[in-house]
């Protein structure tokens, strides 16, 4: 007998509780018949404020933009049509490793134990579809049930928040308000504890190999931000006086003003001492680094020989591995265990974005735009990039305290507008800066609506450029399939809000940037910047063209004369 003090909650307001005591404060979604039970839970006496979203997939980005500031998000969709529209964002999660708690309103148990036929479903008698659809973007699943419930919830939130990764749980419509017995003690969120002589080994041989080394160096994938180790990683390499790069995916990880910050590694693509003390490491201690061609310099990087793999839960040094245990542990084992270094030749850091800046009358231009944003930016910061030319915000140099909000792995365009929304539920009292071209903003501009809804007061840098210029720099330089309808883009607030304080500018000179750039921030700010449609900088040209000799192989149509747009064009 179970000696567990307990009580008795319905099923939907246990999970409610949960996920409050997860730390979770907001659930996003689109109401269905299937998932009202536990919206009406919510709004009688939930822990939680619902933030109701234009559609699944932008519910879906919200709570992963969210879960990034607030460390777990969650969302609430229907059965079938609701789940399958949120399992892009679920997949951008999972690639990405936020975690996400993906919850859906689905047909009666009844239903199911019957083999009734519903409407949300494939009609063919089976149930499980949209379970199995789910495995491959997600750590864990369940179907929830009055026996399952009190142990599954527990299990599903638990294992998001361990492993970094989404979650999926089914609610059946008719099981929300049943009794069950449930713990009284809160969830608490806490790791296991790490074996103790694996922790102990682990730490000796890492911090034997540091110490040794003549040029230790440190690199850094986004894992580091999603363990939170980045403070640990600072200190470690404050003490050993070594220097630390980031992989483009964990842009803004590490304060851009710390001493030892070097820039952005990604082999070929690297500023020369970046790569320098990377590849020339005799040492390297590389945490949570997972090899992609866009975080590679299209597969570019060579880590040395014998490179320390820190993983959350796991650690390779040389041809052993070690299990058990927490990264965070680890790195405080090690901080404390490795000698201080007074001195170490310093290394130079990659060099901020050159130019003078414009102003006036003169044309605006990609060069120009991106110089007036480098002076734009403060300390604290949240700035979300999506595909497209916005990613040279990607060789800024960010201030201190910056966060950075991207779809680096996933690739989903619109994702930005949707995580937008999350962050600034999450953390409205920071200043967010959203970065992205008219293609991207179409796939989800609705969202703008539950943004202005809310009365957030985001800035929105909108490049209006007639389509998709990164794709021209792969493929078709003037073909129409790389055009998108032209919008009046600024007007959009007025449309989607009447009422709305917002402000809007078009943009065609520097002058008009310049303008736009000093206009208060008590209120949204929508700049819609206009630029020519091959006007793009050289690196964002370059990686375009490298990566359609990637995709499309030496006999691509890429290899046409006059179909790609090359960085000739913008010199």
């Amino acid at each position: 007998m179970s000696s567990i003090p307990t009580l008795r909650m319905t099923i939907g307001d246990f999970l409610l509780r949960r996920l409050g005591e997860a730390g979770i404060r907001h659930l996003f979604g689109v109401p269905g018949d299937y998932n009202l039970p536990l919206l009406q839970q919510l709004y009688d006496a939930g822990p939680l404020e619902w933030i109701g979203t234009t559609g699944e997939l932008n519910a879906s980005y919200a709570a992963d933009g969210y879960a990034r500031l607030n460390g777990l998000g969650a969302l609430l969709v229907t059965n079938g049509v609701g789940a399958l529209s949120a399992i892009n964002g679920i997949g951008g999660s999972y690639s990405e490793h936020v975690p996400v708690i993906c919850i859906c309103g689905s047909i009666p148990l009844r239903s199911i134990d019957r083999g009734l036929g519903m409407h949300h479903t494939m009609a063919d008698g089976t149930f499980d579809h949209f379970l199995d659809a789910y495995a491959p973007v997600t750590v864990a699943r369940t179907r929830l049930t009055p026996r399952n419930a009190a142990t599954e919830i527990d299990r599903l939130i638990l294992t998001a928040w361990r492993e970094k990764l989404p979650v999926y749980m089914e609610l059946p419509s008719d099981i929300a308000y049943l009794d069950i017995e449930v713990p009284t003690a809160p969830l608490v969120l806490s790791e296991p504890p790490s074996d103790p002589e694996r922790l102990r080994s682990c730490i000796t041989a890492v911090a034997g190999r540091l110490a040794a080394a003549t040029s230790p160096a440190i690199l850094i994938d986004a894992d580091a931000d999603r363990f939170g180790v980045a403070p640990e990683l600072m200190e470690l390499a404050d003490k050993l006086r070594a220097p630390v790069a980031v992989v483009n995916a964990a842009k803004a990880v590490i304060d851009e003003t710390f001493p030892h910050y070097l820039g952005i590694y990604g082999g070929e693509a690297s500023a020369p001492g970046v790569r320098e003390a990377i590849e020339g490491s005799d040492c390297l201690l590389s945490i949570g680094y997972r090899p992609i061609e866009v975080t590679t310099g299209d597969f570019t990087a060579v880590l040395p020989a014998g490179t320390i793999q820190a993983r959350g839960h796991s650690v390779d040094v040389g041809n052993d591995n070690y299990q058990a245990v927490t990264l965070k542990e680890v790195l405080r084992g090690v901080i404390d265990a490795v000698p201080s270094v007074a001195s170490r030749a310093p290394r130079d850091a990659a060099p901020a974005m050159e130019g003078k800046q414009a102003y006036g009358s003169a044309k605006l231009s990609q060069a120009a735009y991106w110089q007036a944003i480098q002076s734009y930016l403060r300390p604290g910061d949240v700035l979300y990039v999506d595909n497209g030319t916005s990613f040279v915000l990607l060789g800024l140099k960010l201030p201190a305290d910056c966060t950075f909000i991207g779809s680096i792995n996933w690739g989903s365009i619109g994702y930005s507008v949707g995580a937008l929304l999350g962050a600034l539920t999450a953390a409205p009292h920071r200043r967010h800066l959203l970065f992205l071209g008219d293609g991207s903003f179409q796939v989800t501009a609705q969202e703008l609506s539950t943004i202005l809804r809310h009365d957030h007061k985001p800035v929105i840098f909108l490049i209006n450029n007639g389509g998709y210029t990164i794709e021209r720099g792969y493929l078709g330089k003037t073909e129409s399939y790389n055009d998108v309808a032209n919008w009046a883009y600024a007007a959009l607030p007025k449309v989607l809000c009447p009422d709305t304080s917002a402000r809007s500018f078009v943009v065609k000179t520097c002058g008009d940037l310049q303008d736009a750039l000093r206009a208060p921030n008590d209120t949204m700010i929508f700049v819609e910047s206009i630029m020519d449609s091959g006007d793009a900088l050289a690196p964002v040209i370059v990686s375009s063209n490298k990566g359609a000799e990637l995709d499309y192989g030496p006999r691509g149509p890429h290899r046409r004369d006059d179909v790609q747009l090359q960085p000739a064009a913008v010199d």
